[in-house]
């Protein structure tokens, strides 16, 4: 390809394409916002008001001491 190909080009030229204006700007209205100003994201930040639950907390408490009282009772009995 050689230099003067109109894909080689970065700088579109304002006369064939569409929504430039002369100089290269683009007008009012033809280009959408950078961001949304009412995301999810936005507002100030409020920390969670609760911990862990009750339930899955007291699951993984008697998991434990379940696993810890097996592995005690087991070596008592190598123990013996």
């Amino acid at each position: 390809m050689n230099g003067n190909h109109p894909l080689s080009n970065p700088d579109p030229d304002p006369r064939r394409t569409t929504g430039l204006t002369p100089g290269g700007g683009v007008p009012p209205g033809e280009t959408p916002p950078a961001e949304s100003g009412t995301g999810t994201g936005t507002g100030p930040h409020r920390p969670l008001k609760r911990g862990w639950a009750g339930g899955p907390l007291a699951l993984i408490v008697a998991l434990v001491l379940i696993v810890a009282l097996f592995f005690l009772a087991y070596g008592i009995v190598l123990a013996l």
